[in-house]
């Protein structure tokens, strides 16, 4: 084990590790991480080594580093909480824009076409202002989630040419 972060849980962490683990409930990440403190523990006995850890949870030798420096950092609450890796991304369309994306995919095609395009949309889209930069998934995405499609008849923004149906 590592001399850098020795661990020595007190009564209180320790059952909170054990009904971790024991919980059904819990996400498997939360587990690990309690069965790493738990068994790093140097109050109850010699602590296993990390490799014998990372072995025995089945992870790597840098979670049991990490588990065991974030412990010794910033305390339990911190450790077993689960922490996204990766931030998400926000969304590029929000409401407002979304909005006038679909007012302007059931308006009037372009002059010389019979229907909107999502090349079409997505140019008319940028020229207007609407959003600087937007790709052509994007905007067929945004129609597909109020279940709008821009070439079936009988759903969505689809219209039928006025001369045909009179």
């Amino acid at each position: 084990m590592s001399s850098k972060y020795k661990i020595e849980l007190t009564k209180e962490p320790r059952e909170k590790n054990q009904t971790i683990l024991n919980s059904k409930t819990a996400p498997k990440v939360v587990k690990k991480r309690a069965n790493i403190l738990l068994q790093s523990d140097a109050s109850i006995g010699k602590p296993k080594t990390q490799a014998e850890i990372a072995a025995r949870c089945g992870v790597s030798n840098v979670t049991v580093y990490n588990t065991l420096r974030d412990y010794c950092m910033h305390g339990l609450e911190y450790t077993l909480t689960f922490k996204r890796t990766k931030a998400t991304n926000p969304p590029i369309v929000t409401g407002d824009i979304e909005a006038r994306i679909i007012a302007l995919a059931c308006g009037e095609a372009p002059d010389g076409s019979a229907r909107w395009t999502l090349r079409l949309l997505t140019e008319k889209i940028i020229s207007l202002g609407i959003i600087d930069e937007i790709s052509r998934e994007t905007v067929r995405t945004t129609l597909k989630k109020h279940n709008l499609s821009l070439t079936e008849k009988s759903n969505g923004v689809f219209r039928q040419n006025k001369a045909a149906s009179l």
